[in-house]
Protein backbone atom coordinates (compact mmCIF):
# COMPACT_ATOMS: atom_id res chain seq x y z
CA UNK A 1 0.00 0.00 0.00
CA UNK A 2 1.27 3.27 -1.32
CA UNK A 3 0.35 6.77 -0.04
CA UNK A 4 2.95 8.39 -2.28
CA UNK A 5 3.01 11.67 -3.98
CA UNK A 6 3.18 19.76 -8.72
CA UNK A 7 3.76 23.26 -7.85
CA UNK A 8 5.96 25.69 -8.86
CA UNK A 9 8.76 24.36 -10.53
CA UNK A 10 11.82 26.81 -9.08
CA UNK A 11 15.41 26.14 -8.95
CA UNK A 12 15.26 23.63 -6.74
CA UNK A 13 12.62 21.40 -8.83
CA UNK A 14 12.99 19.72 -12.72
CA UNK A 15 12.11 22.13 -15.31
CA UNK A 16 9.76 20.87 -17.85
CA UNK A 17 12.34 20.73 -21.03
CA UNK A 18 11.33 18.96 -24.32
CA UNK A 19 12.06 15.71 -23.66
CA UNK A 20 15.55 14.60 -24.16
CA UNK A 21 14.88 11.70 -25.96
CA UNK A 22 13.34 13.72 -28.27
CA UNK A 23 17.30 15.64 -29.61
CA UNK A 24 19.37 13.37 -32.06
CA UNK A 25 21.66 11.37 -30.27
CA UNK A 26 25.00 13.62 -30.89
CA UNK A 27 23.21 16.15 -28.37
CA UNK A 28 22.00 13.64 -25.94
CA UNK A 29 25.54 12.51 -25.90
CA UNK A 30 26.68 16.18 -25.46
CA UNK A 31 24.11 16.90 -22.70
CA UNK A 32 25.29 13.81 -20.88
CA UNK A 33 28.94 14.78 -20.75
CA UNK A 34 27.81 18.57 -20.09
CA UNK A 35 25.40 17.55 -17.24
CA UNK A 36 26.57 14.37 -15.91
CA UNK A 37 28.25 14.19 -12.52
CA UNK A 38 29.47 11.05 -10.20
CA UNK A 39 27.44 8.82 -8.45
CA UNK A 40 26.97 10.31 -4.58
CA UNK A 41 27.63 6.95 -3.35
CA UNK A 42 30.21 4.34 -4.42
CA UNK A 43 28.32 0.87 -5.24
CA UNK A 44 28.76 -2.06 -3.28
CA UNK A 45 32.06 -3.32 -2.75
CA UNK A 46 33.36 0.01 -3.57
CA UNK A 47 36.09 1.48 -1.53
CA UNK A 48 34.03 4.10 0.81
CA UNK A 49 34.72 7.36 -0.83
CA UNK A 50 36.22 6.26 -3.90
CA UNK A 51 35.28 6.57 -7.35
CA UNK A 52 36.29 4.65 -11.09
CA UNK A 53 39.78 4.05 -11.21
CA UNK A 54 40.53 5.17 -7.15
CA UNK A 55 39.43 8.74 -7.49
CA UNK A 56 36.89 10.54 -4.95
CA UNK A 57 33.31 10.06 -6.42
CA UNK A 58 32.94 13.63 -5.88
CA UNK A 59 36.82 14.76 -7.57
CA UNK A 60 36.01 12.42 -10.53
CA UNK A 61 36.04 13.30 -13.87
CA UNK A 62 32.54 12.83 -15.54
CA UNK A 63 32.68 9.86 -18.28
CA UNK A 64 31.31 10.20 -21.40
CA UNK A 65 28.06 8.69 -22.48
CA UNK A 66 29.63 5.71 -23.79
CA UNK A 67 32.01 4.99 -21.57
CA UNK A 68 30.57 2.24 -19.56
CA UNK A 69 30.27 3.98 -16.44
CA UNK A 70 26.72 3.95 -14.57
CA UNK A 71 24.58 6.32 -16.03
CA UNK A 72 24.70 8.47 -12.78
CA UNK A 73 22.15 11.10 -11.17
CA UNK A 74 23.07 14.23 -13.63
CA UNK A 75 21.79 17.63 -12.68
CA UNK A 76 18.56 16.87 -14.36
CA UNK A 77 17.69 13.71 -12.80
CA UNK A 78 19.28 14.87 -8.97
CA UNK A 79 16.68 18.00 -9.35
CA UNK A 80 14.01 15.55 -10.52
CA UNK A 81 14.40 13.34 -7.58
CA UNK A 82 14.61 15.80 -5.13
CA UNK A 83 11.27 17.91 -6.46
CA UNK A 84 9.96 13.83 -6.21
CA UNK A 85 10.93 13.83 -2.76
CA UNK A 86 9.29 16.88 -1.81
CA UNK A 87 5.82 16.14 -3.30
CA UNK A 88 6.32 12.23 -2.16
CA UNK A 89 6.72 13.81 1.40
CA UNK A 90 3.86 16.30 1.02
CA UNK A 91 1.42 13.43 -0.72
CA UNK A 92 2.90 10.94 3.09
CA UNK A 93 2.06 13.89 5.15
CA UNK A 94 -1.57 14.26 3.75
CA UNK A 95 -1.83 10.58 3.80
CA UNK A 96 -1.66 10.99 7.51
CA UNK A 97 -3.89 13.29 7.53
CA UNK A 98 -6.49 11.38 5.85
CA UNK A 99 -5.91 8.67 7.70
CA UNK A 100 -5.56 10.37 11.08
CA UNK A 101 -9.52 12.04 9.70
CA UNK A 102 -10.75 8.22 9.46
CA UNK A 103 -9.33 7.28 12.68
CA UNK A 104 -11.01 10.03 14.19
CA UNK A 105 -14.32 9.67 13.31
CA UNK A 106 -14.34 5.83 12.91
CA UNK A 107 -11.56 4.51 15.15
CA UNK A 108 -10.79 1.44 14.85
CA UNK A 109 -14.20 -0.42 14.44
CA UNK A 110 -16.78 -2.18 12.27
CA UNK A 111 -17.09 0.69 10.01
CA UNK A 112 -13.23 1.33 9.78
CA UNK A 113 -12.97 -2.52 8.83
CA UNK A 114 -16.01 -2.29 6.23
CA UNK A 115 -13.75 0.95 4.43
CA UNK A 116 -11.21 -0.88 4.35
CA UNK A 117 -12.27 -4.22 2.79
CA UNK A 118 -13.87 -1.95 0.29
CA UNK A 119 -9.80 0.23 -0.13
CA UNK A 120 -8.67 -3.05 -0.91
CA UNK A 121 -9.49 -2.58 -4.70
CA UNK A 122 -8.18 1.12 -5.03
CA UNK A 123 -4.95 -0.92 -3.43
CA UNK A 124 -5.06 -3.25 -6.11
CA UNK A 125 -5.97 -0.98 -8.81
CA UNK A 126 -2.76 1.33 -7.63
CA UNK A 127 -0.18 -1.18 -7.18
CA UNK A 128 -1.45 -2.97 -10.92
CA UNK A 129 -2.08 0.14 -12.68
CA UNK A 130 -0.05 2.94 -11.15
CA UNK A 131 2.92 2.08 -9.61
CA UNK A 132 4.41 -1.08 -10.90
CA UNK A 133 2.29 -3.03 -13.72
CA UNK A 134 1.73 -0.25 -16.06
CA UNK A 135 5.06 1.38 -14.82
CA UNK A 136 6.67 -1.71 -15.50
CA UNK A 137 4.87 -2.36 -18.81
CA UNK A 138 4.43 1.22 -20.35
CA UNK A 139 7.96 3.07 -19.94
CA UNK A 140 10.15 0.56 -21.72
CA UNK A 141 7.55 0.50 -24.53
CA UNK A 142 7.75 4.42 -24.62
CA UNK A 143 11.52 4.74 -24.24
CA UNK A 144 11.57 2.54 -27.12
CA UNK A 145 9.23 4.72 -28.91
CA UNK A 146 11.00 7.91 -28.25
CA UNK A 147 14.35 6.77 -29.29
CA UNK A 148 13.32 5.33 -32.50
CA UNK A 149 11.43 9.15 -33.22
CA UNK A 150 14.91 10.42 -32.07
CA UNK A 151 16.39 8.24 -35.03
CA UNK A 152 13.73 9.32 -37.45
CA UNK A 153 14.14 12.95 -36.82
CA UNK A 154 18.28 12.13 -37.29
CA UNK A 155 17.89 10.49 -40.34
CA UNK A 156 18.21 11.94 -43.72
CA UNK A 157 15.10 13.24 -45.77
CA UNK A 158 14.14 11.21 -48.33
CA UNK A 159 13.34 12.56 -52.14
CA UNK A 160 9.70 11.17 -51.35
CA UNK A 161 9.06 14.07 -48.13
CA UNK A 162 6.80 11.61 -47.05
CA UNK A 163 5.86 12.24 -43.53
CA UNK A 164 6.47 9.25 -41.25
CA UNK A 165 4.28 7.90 -38.72
CA UNK A 166 5.09 9.09 -35.21
CA UNK A 167 5.91 6.00 -33.32
CA UNK A 168 4.83 7.49 -29.74
CA UNK A 169 1.53 9.10 -31.34
CA UNK A 170 1.30 4.93 -32.55
CA UNK A 171 1.91 3.44 -29.59
CA UNK A 172 -0.80 5.77 -27.56
CA UNK A 173 -3.42 5.08 -30.89
CA UNK A 174 -2.85 1.45 -30.49
CA UNK A 175 -3.03 0.72 -26.54
CA UNK A 176 -5.02 3.80 -25.03
CA UNK A 177 -8.80 3.50 -26.62
CA UNK A 178 -8.43 -0.17 -25.85
CA UNK A 179 -7.26 0.41 -22.19
CA UNK A 180 -9.92 2.66 -21.82
CA UNK A 181 -12.58 -0.14 -23.06
CA UNK A 182 -10.91 -2.73 -20.92
CA UNK A 183 -11.06 -0.66 -17.92
CA UNK A 184 -14.62 0.25 -18.39
CA UNK A 185 -15.74 -3.57 -18.51
CA UNK A 186 -13.55 -3.84 -15.14
CA UNK A 187 -14.98 -1.27 -13.19
CA UNK A 188 -18.58 -2.30 -14.31
CA UNK A 189 -18.37 -5.91 -13.66
CA UNK A 190 -16.63 -4.84 -10.01
CA UNK A 191 -19.71 -2.34 -9.11
CA UNK A 192 -22.37 -5.84 -9.91
CA UNK A 193 -19.73 -8.37 -8.18
CA UNK A 194 -19.50 -6.26 -5.13
CA UNK A 195 -21.76 -8.57 -2.53
CA UNK A 196 -19.37 -11.40 -4.42
CA UNK A 197 -15.98 -9.34 -3.44
CA UNK A 198 -17.10 -8.32 -0.19
CA UNK A 199 -17.81 -12.38 0.64
CA UNK A 200 -14.60 -13.54 -0.71
CA UNK A 201 -12.50 -11.10 1.11
CA UNK A 202 -13.74 -10.96 4.58
CA UNK A 203 -16.02 -13.97 5.31
CA UNK A 204 -16.13 -12.98 8.68
CA UNK A 205 -17.47 -9.36 8.21
CA UNK A 206 -20.03 -8.24 11.04
CA UNK A 207 -21.81 -5.36 8.31
CA UNK A 208 -21.23 -6.57 4.44
CA UNK A 209 -24.08 -4.19 3.52
CA UNK A 210 -21.72 -1.31 4.26
CA UNK A 211 -18.46 -2.65 2.74
CA UNK A 212 -20.56 -3.31 -0.35
CA UNK A 213 -22.15 -0.19 -0.88
CA UNK A 214 -18.08 1.47 -0.04
CA UNK A 215 -16.40 -0.64 -2.67
CA UNK A 216 -19.27 0.05 -5.52
CA UNK A 217 -18.10 3.39 -4.53
CA UNK A 218 -14.21 2.79 -4.84
CA UNK A 219 -14.67 0.74 -8.20
CA UNK A 220 -14.34 3.39 -10.52
CA UNK A 221 -10.88 3.77 -9.26
CA UNK A 222 -10.73 0.62 -11.99
CA UNK A 223 -10.73 3.21 -14.80
CA UNK A 224 -9.28 6.31 -13.38
CA UNK A 225 -6.16 4.72 -11.92
CA UNK A 226 -5.55 3.09 -15.12
CA UNK A 227 -6.11 6.23 -16.91
CA UNK A 228 -3.15 7.95 -14.51
CA UNK A 229 -0.61 4.98 -14.50
CA UNK A 230 -0.90 5.18 -18.38
CA UNK A 231 -0.17 9.04 -17.66
CA UNK A 232 2.68 8.76 -15.61
CA UNK A 233 4.20 6.05 -17.61
CA UNK A 234 4.37 8.01 -20.58
CA UNK A 235 5.09 11.13 -18.58
CA UNK A 236 8.19 9.55 -16.89
CA UNK A 237 9.53 8.09 -20.20
CA UNK A 238 9.55 11.72 -21.29
CA UNK A 239 11.35 12.90 -18.40
CA UNK A 240 9.01 14.88 -16.86
CA UNK A 241 8.55 13.43 -12.96
CA UNK A 242 6.86 16.34 -10.85
CA UNK A 243 3.16 15.70 -12.66
CA UNK A 244 3.40 11.84 -11.90
CA UNK A 245 4.82 12.47 -8.39
CA UNK A 246 1.86 14.95 -7.65
CA UNK A 247 -0.86 12.39 -8.32
CA UNK A 248 -1.29 11.27 -4.66
CA UNK A 249 -1.37 14.47 -3.60
CA UNK A 250 -4.32 15.06 -5.45
CA UNK A 251 -5.70 11.94 -4.36
CA UNK A 252 -5.20 12.55 -0.67
CA UNK A 253 -7.01 15.58 -0.91
CA UNK A 254 -10.15 14.37 -2.63
CA UNK A 255 -10.24 11.89 0.47
CA UNK A 256 -9.73 14.21 3.27
CA UNK A 257 -12.23 16.72 1.60
CA UNK A 258 -15.20 14.32 1.24
CA UNK A 259 -14.39 12.96 4.46
CA UNK A 260 -14.94 16.29 6.50
CA UNK A 261 -17.46 17.50 4.76
CA UNK A 262 -19.79 14.49 4.49
CA UNK A 263 -19.33 11.94 7.26
CA UNK A 264 -22.00 13.43 9.29
CA UNK A 265 -23.66 12.50 6.67
CA UNK A 266 -22.72 9.69 4.90
CA UNK A 267 -20.76 8.24 7.61
CA UNK A 268 -17.81 6.24 6.43
CA UNK A 269 -19.16 6.14 2.65
CA UNK A 270 -18.09 9.70 2.64
CA UNK A 271 -14.59 8.51 2.28
CA UNK A 272 -15.25 5.75 -0.23
CA UNK A 273 -16.85 8.56 -2.31
CA UNK A 274 -13.68 10.73 -1.59
CA UNK A 275 -11.70 7.48 -3.24
CA UNK A 276 -13.48 8.27 -6.56
CA UNK A 277 -13.20 11.63 -6.33
CA UNK A 278 -9.04 11.98 -5.58
CA UNK A 279 -9.28 9.53 -8.33
CA UNK A 280 -10.43 11.68 -10.99
CA UNK A 281 -8.05 14.86 -9.49
CA UNK A 282 -5.02 12.43 -10.68
CA UNK A 283 -6.21 12.58 -14.09
CA UNK A 284 -6.53 15.93 -14.03
CA UNK A 285 -3.09 16.61 -12.39
CA UNK A 286 -1.15 15.65 -15.16
CA UNK A 287 -3.59 16.16 -18.36
CA UNK A 288 -2.38 19.46 -19.14
CA UNK A 289 1.44 18.50 -19.37
CA UNK A 290 0.70 15.50 -21.17
CA UNK A 291 -0.82 17.63 -23.52
CA UNK A 292 1.71 19.86 -23.63
CA UNK A 293 4.35 17.22 -24.56
CA UNK A 294 1.86 14.88 -26.73
CA UNK A 295 0.24 17.46 -29.06
CA UNK A 296 -2.60 17.44 -31.84
CA UNK A 297 -0.07 19.00 -34.19
CA UNK A 298 1.23 16.63 -37.23
CA UNK A 299 4.07 15.32 -36.34
CA UNK A 300 7.17 16.70 -38.91
CA UNK A 301 9.05 13.31 -39.74
CA UNK A 302 10.14 12.00 -42.72
CA UNK A 303 9.73 8.19 -43.56
CA UNK A 304 12.90 5.70 -42.87
CA UNK A 305 13.98 3.72 -45.82
CA UNK A 306 13.67 0.99 -43.99
CA UNK A 307 10.63 1.35 -41.22
CA UNK A 308 10.64 0.26 -37.71
CA UNK A 309 8.39 -2.37 -36.55
CA UNK A 310 5.75 -0.65 -34.62
CA UNK A 311 6.26 -0.75 -30.96
CA UNK A 312 2.49 -1.77 -29.75
CA UNK A 313 3.56 -5.54 -30.08
CA UNK A 314 5.63 -5.05 -26.75
CA UNK A 315 2.73 -4.88 -24.91
CA UNK A 316 1.49 -8.45 -26.50
CA UNK A 317 0.04 -10.99 -23.98
CA UNK A 318 3.33 -12.75 -23.42
CA UNK A 319 5.21 -9.50 -21.63
CA UNK A 320 1.90 -8.61 -20.70
CA UNK A 321 0.80 -11.72 -18.40
CA UNK A 322 4.22 -12.06 -16.16
CA UNK A 323 4.04 -8.48 -15.03
CA UNK A 324 -0.06 -8.85 -14.11
CA UNK A 325 1.02 -12.34 -12.29
CA UNK A 326 3.93 -10.58 -10.51
CA UNK A 327 1.85 -7.33 -9.49
CA UNK A 328 -1.20 -9.45 -8.72
CA UNK A 329 0.68 -11.64 -6.36
CA UNK A 330 2.28 -9.06 -4.42
CA UNK A 331 -0.97 -6.62 -3.46
CA UNK A 332 -2.40 -10.88 -3.16
CA UNK A 333 -0.15 -10.26 0.39
CA UNK A 334 -2.72 -7.67 1.47
CA UNK A 335 -5.52 -9.57 0.52
CA UNK A 336 -4.65 -12.97 3.09
CA UNK A 337 -3.89 -10.06 5.93
CA UNK A 338 -7.48 -8.88 5.51
CA UNK A 339 -9.05 -12.64 5.12
CA UNK A 340 -7.35 -13.54 8.24
CA UNK A 341 -8.04 -10.84 10.07
CA UNK A 342 -11.64 -11.07 9.22
CA UNK A 343 -11.93 -13.63 11.37
CA UNK A 344 -10.56 -11.60 14.66
CA UNK A 345 -12.54 -9.41 16.97
CA UNK A 346 -13.64 -5.77 15.34
CA UNK A 347 -10.53 -3.14 14.77
CA UNK A 348 -8.26 -6.09 13.84
CA UNK A 349 -7.62 -4.96 9.84
CA UNK A 350 -7.62 -1.52 11.13
CA UNK A 351 -4.48 -1.83 13.46
CA UNK A 352 -2.96 -3.92 10.40
CA UNK A 353 -3.55 -1.03 8.11
CA UNK A 354 -2.95 2.17 10.42
CA UNK A 355 -0.02 0.11 11.20
CA UNK A 356 1.18 -0.82 8.10
CA UNK A 357 0.63 2.51 6.56
CA UNK A 358 2.86 4.32 9.25
CA UNK A 359 5.59 1.53 8.73
CA UNK A 360 5.67 1.65 4.89
CA UNK A 361 6.78 5.21 4.59
CA UNK A 362 10.13 4.58 4.82
CA UNK A 363 9.73 2.12 1.96
CA UNK A 364 8.05 4.62 -0.21
CA UNK A 365 10.87 7.12 0.74
CA UNK A 366 13.01 5.52 -0.52
CA UNK A 367 12.02 3.91 -3.45
CA UNK A 368 11.38 7.69 -5.32
CA UNK A 369 15.06 6.54 -5.76
CA UNK A 370 14.59 3.48 -8.12
CA UNK A 371 11.61 5.48 -9.71
CA UNK A 372 13.22 8.51 -11.03
CA UNK A 373 16.13 6.11 -12.24
CA UNK A 374 14.04 3.42 -14.31
CA UNK A 375 14.01 5.19 -17.28
CA UNK A 376 17.89 5.67 -17.01
CA UNK A 377 18.00 1.51 -16.17
CA UNK A 378 15.15 0.83 -19.17
CA UNK A 379 17.39 3.25 -21.81
CA UNK A 380 20.92 1.25 -21.10
CA UNK A 381 19.25 -2.10 -20.85
CA UNK A 382 16.86 -0.93 -24.60
CA UNK A 383 20.97 0.06 -25.93
CA UNK A 384 22.56 -3.02 -24.25
CA UNK A 385 24.70 -1.17 -21.92
CA UNK A 386 24.76 -3.60 -19.19
CA UNK A 387 27.58 -2.28 -17.70
CA UNK A 388 25.92 0.96 -17.29
CA UNK A 389 22.66 -0.47 -15.58
CA UNK A 390 24.98 -2.94 -13.59
CA UNK A 391 26.50 -0.08 -11.40
CA UNK A 392 23.45 2.29 -11.77
CA UNK A 393 21.33 -0.91 -10.29
CA UNK A 394 23.95 -1.57 -7.48
CA UNK A 395 23.96 2.29 -6.30
CA UNK A 396 20.35 1.97 -6.57
CA UNK A 397 19.85 -0.35 -3.88
CA UNK A 398 22.82 0.87 -1.46
CA UNK A 399 20.63 4.52 -1.29
CA UNK A 400 17.35 3.21 -0.84
CA UNK A 401 18.47 0.56 1.38
CA UNK A 402 20.12 2.98 3.38
CA UNK A 403 17.07 5.09 3.56
CA UNK A 404 14.53 2.25 4.77
CA UNK A 405 16.74 1.07 7.06
CA UNK A 406 17.48 4.24 8.67
CA UNK A 407 13.29 4.45 8.78
CA UNK A 408 13.32 1.08 10.10
CA UNK A 409 15.13 1.75 13.15
CA UNK A 410 13.06 4.57 14.11
CA UNK A 411 9.94 2.49 13.92
CA UNK A 412 11.72 0.05 15.98
CA UNK A 413 12.47 2.82 18.78
CA UNK A 414 9.37 4.96 18.48
CA UNK A 415 6.20 2.78 17.45
CA UNK A 416 3.84 3.63 20.26
CA UNK A 417 4.79 7.36 20.65
CA UNK A 418 4.68 7.64 16.52
CA UNK A 419 1.14 5.95 16.71
CA UNK A 420 0.25 8.00 19.62
CA UNK A 421 0.98 11.66 18.03
CA UNK A 422 -0.35 10.88 14.82
CA UNK A 423 -3.96 8.75 15.91
CA UNK A 424 -4.76 8.46 19.49
CA UNK A 425 -8.00 11.35 19.55
CA UNK A 426 -11.36 10.65 19.17
CA UNK A 427 -12.27 7.24 18.81
CA UNK A 428 -9.15 5.76 18.48
CA UNK A 429 -8.08 5.07 22.59
CA UNK A 430 -4.77 3.93 23.95
CA UNK A 431 -5.90 0.07 23.56
CA UNK A 432 -6.07 1.05 19.54
CA UNK A 433 -2.44 2.96 20.28
CA UNK A 434 -0.55 -0.57 21.75
CA UNK A 435 -2.37 -2.25 19.25
CA UNK A 436 -1.27 -0.96 16.64
CA UNK A 437 2.59 0.05 18.04
CA UNK A 438 2.87 -3.81 18.49
CA UNK A 439 1.63 -4.77 14.58
CA UNK A 440 4.24 -1.41 13.18
CA UNK A 441 7.14 -3.12 14.85
CA UNK A 442 6.93 -6.77 13.18
CA UNK A 443 6.23 -5.00 10.14
CA UNK A 444 9.52 -3.01 10.29
CA UNK A 445 11.29 -6.65 10.05
CA UNK A 446 9.76 -6.73 6.44
CA UNK A 447 10.49 -2.64 5.10
CA UNK A 448 13.87 -4.03 3.86
CA UNK A 449 12.21 -6.54 2.06
CA UNK A 450 9.38 -4.54 0.33
CA UNK A 451 11.85 -2.18 -0.43
CA UNK A 452 14.35 -4.32 -2.26
CA UNK A 453 11.30 -6.45 -4.32
CA UNK A 454 10.03 -2.76 -5.32
CA UNK A 455 13.99 -1.97 -6.37
CA UNK A 456 15.15 -5.63 -7.70
CA UNK A 457 11.76 -6.31 -9.80
CA UNK A 458 12.26 -2.53 -12.41
CA UNK A 459 15.34 -4.17 -13.88
CA UNK A 460 13.97 -7.83 -14.21
CA UNK A 461 11.24 -5.61 -16.53
CA UNK A 462 13.27 -3.07 -18.31
CA UNK A 463 14.31 -4.69 -21.22
CA UNK A 464 10.46 -5.21 -22.29
CA UNK A 465 11.16 -8.79 -23.06
CA UNK A 466 8.56 -11.19 -21.25
CA UNK A 467 10.24 -12.65 -17.70
CA UNK A 468 8.81 -14.75 -15.44
CA UNK A 469 11.31 -15.39 -12.62
CA UNK A 470 9.83 -12.33 -10.95
CA UNK A 471 6.47 -13.60 -11.06
CA UNK A 472 7.84 -16.62 -9.68
CA UNK A 473 9.57 -15.20 -6.35
CA UNK A 474 6.28 -13.15 -5.76
CA UNK A 475 4.33 -16.86 -5.93
CA UNK A 476 6.60 -18.38 -3.79
CA UNK A 477 6.92 -15.37 -1.18
CA UNK A 478 2.98 -15.40 -1.38
CA UNK A 479 2.95 -18.94 0.18
CA UNK A 480 5.23 -18.60 2.74
CA UNK A 481 2.64 -15.37 3.84
CA UNK A 482 -0.01 -18.07 3.45
CA UNK A 483 1.66 -20.87 5.16
CA UNK A 484 2.98 -18.34 8.07
CA UNK A 485 -0.75 -16.62 8.40
CA UNK A 486 -2.45 -19.74 8.94
CA UNK A 487 0.27 -21.27 11.45
CA UNK A 488 0.61 -17.86 13.17
CA UNK A 489 -2.92 -16.30 13.26
CA UNK A 490 -4.61 -18.67 15.71
CA UNK A 491 -2.04 -18.35 18.66
CA UNK A 492 -1.12 -14.38 17.73
CA UNK A 493 -3.67 -12.57 16.26
CA UNK A 494 -2.52 -9.44 14.37
CA UNK A 495 1.13 -10.06 15.45
CA UNK A 496 0.70 -13.41 13.68
CA UNK A 497 -0.34 -12.15 10.55
CA UNK A 498 2.34 -8.86 10.32
CA UNK A 499 4.77 -12.05 10.78
CA UNK A 500 3.63 -13.75 7.66
CA UNK A 501 3.86 -10.47 6.06
CA UNK A 502 7.54 -10.10 6.76
CA UNK A 503 8.57 -13.67 6.21
CA UNK A 504 7.02 -14.02 2.73
CA UNK A 505 8.73 -10.62 1.00
CA UNK A 506 12.02 -11.07 2.19
CA UNK A 507 11.63 -14.80 1.00
CA UNK A 508 10.80 -12.90 -2.98
CA UNK A 509 13.59 -10.50 -2.06
CA UNK A 510 16.23 -12.97 -1.52
CA UNK A 511 15.19 -14.84 -4.48
CA UNK A 512 14.91 -12.08 -6.57
CA UNK A 513 18.47 -10.76 -5.55
CA UNK A 514 19.71 -14.53 -6.32
CA UNK A 515 18.21 -14.13 -9.87
CA UNK A 516 18.71 -11.11 -11.04
CA UNK A 517 22.10 -11.17 -11.30
CA UNK A 518 22.24 -14.26 -13.42
CA UNK A 519 19.00 -13.36 -15.61
CA UNK A 520 19.02 -9.72 -16.24
CA UNK A 521 21.52 -7.75 -14.84
CA UNK A 522 24.78 -9.07 -13.80
CA UNK A 523 24.85 -7.53 -10.42
CA UNK A 524 27.10 -8.57 -7.28
CA UNK A 525 24.51 -10.60 -5.72
CA UNK A 526 27.09 -11.08 -2.65
CA UNK A 527 28.73 -7.46 -2.68
CA UNK A 528 25.04 -6.28 -2.15
CA UNK A 529 24.05 -8.49 0.23
CA UNK A 530 27.03 -7.58 3.04
CA UNK A 531 26.65 -4.42 1.86
CA UNK A 532 22.58 -4.17 3.24
CA UNK A 533 23.90 -6.78 6.06
CA UNK A 534 26.34 -3.97 7.31
CA UNK A 535 23.26 -1.56 7.14
CA UNK A 536 21.25 -3.92 8.55
CA UNK A 537 23.59 -3.85 11.38
CA UNK A 538 23.51 -0.33 12.00
CA UNK A 539 19.68 -0.20 11.81
CA UNK A 540 19.29 -2.65 14.29
CA UNK A 541 21.99 -1.18 17.12
CA UNK A 542 20.16 2.07 16.57
CA UNK A 543 16.61 0.96 17.14
CA UNK A 544 17.43 -1.03 20.09
CA UNK A 545 19.19 2.48 21.29
CA UNK A 546 16.06 4.11 20.42
CA UNK A 547 13.75 1.38 22.33
CA UNK A 548 15.97 2.54 25.16
CA UNK A 549 15.58 5.78 25.55
CA UNK A 550 12.17 5.92 24.79
CA UNK A 551 10.76 5.26 28.31
CA UNK A 552 13.22 7.82 29.81
CA UNK A 553 10.63 10.76 27.75
CA UNK A 554 7.62 10.33 29.32
CA UNK A 555 5.83 12.82 26.83
CA UNK A 556 5.30 11.31 23.44
CA UNK A 557 5.87 14.37 21.17
CA UNK A 558 8.99 15.34 23.30
CA UNK A 559 10.29 11.24 23.50
CA UNK A 560 9.62 10.93 19.01
CA UNK A 561 11.30 14.54 18.63
CA UNK A 562 14.87 13.56 20.77
CA UNK A 563 14.53 9.73 18.69
CA UNK A 564 14.61 11.59 15.63
CA UNK A 565 17.73 13.13 16.60
CA UNK A 566 19.54 10.47 18.33
CA UNK A 567 18.28 6.86 16.18
CA UNK A 568 20.45 8.92 12.80
CA UNK A 569 23.28 9.35 15.04
CA UNK A 570 23.77 6.14 16.43
CA UNK A 571 22.57 4.45 12.98
CA UNK A 572 25.87 6.51 11.06
CA UNK A 573 28.22 5.91 14.09
CA UNK A 574 27.38 1.95 13.73
CA UNK A 575 27.58 2.41 9.74
CA UNK A 576 31.06 3.77 10.63
CA UNK A 577 32.19 0.88 12.83
CA UNK A 578 31.19 -1.44 10.48
CA UNK A 579 32.49 -0.07 7.90
CA UNK A 580 29.96 0.63 5.46
CA UNK A 581 30.73 1.82 2.67
CA UNK A 582 27.44 3.90 1.96
CA UNK A 583 27.91 5.65 5.36
CA UNK A 584 31.40 6.18 4.96
CA UNK A 585 30.99 7.66 1.53
CA UNK A 586 27.83 9.88 2.55
CA UNK A 587 29.28 11.46 5.49
CA UNK A 588 32.41 12.45 3.61
CA UNK A 589 30.25 13.95 1.03
CA UNK A 590 28.67 15.90 3.81
CA UNK A 591 32.14 16.86 5.24
CA UNK A 592 33.30 17.99 1.84
CA UNK A 593 30.32 19.70 1.34
CA UNK A 594 30.46 21.80 4.72
CA UNK A 595 34.44 22.57 4.56
CA UNK A 596 33.32 24.31 0.48
CA UNK A 597 30.36 25.92 1.57
CA UNK A 598 32.99 27.76 4.62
Amino acid sequence: MSDTGTGTEAEALPREAPPLDDRPRDALAHKARAEAVPPLLPGPGQPPGSGPGGTTAVDAAPEPADSGEAPGLGSFLARAAAGTAVLTVLAAVLGLVRDQAIARYFGASDASDAFLIAWTVPEMAATLLIEDGMALLLVPAFSLALTRRADAEAAPRTDTGEPAPDPVRELVAATLPRLCVLLMAGAALLMAGAPWVVRVLAPGLADPDLAVDCTRLTAVTVLTFGITGYFSAALRAHRSFLPPAGVYVAYNIGIIGMTLALHSVWGVRAAAAGVAVGSLLMILTQLPTLLRLLPLARPRFTRLRKRASRTAPLLGLTVLAPVVLFVVSRQSQVLVERFLASTLPAGAISHLNYAQKVAQMPMVLSLMICTVTFPVVARAMASGQREKARQRVERDLALAGMVVLLGTAVVLGYAPQIIEVLFQRGAFDTADTEATAQVMRVYAAGLLGHCLVGALSRPFFSSGRPTWFPAFAMGTGLLVTMGAGYALTYRFGVSGIATANAVGISTTALLLLMGLGTRVVPIRARAVALSLGRLAGAALVAGAAGWAAAQLVPDAVLSLAAGCVLVPVVFFLTGLALRSPEVVSLLALIRRRFTDGR
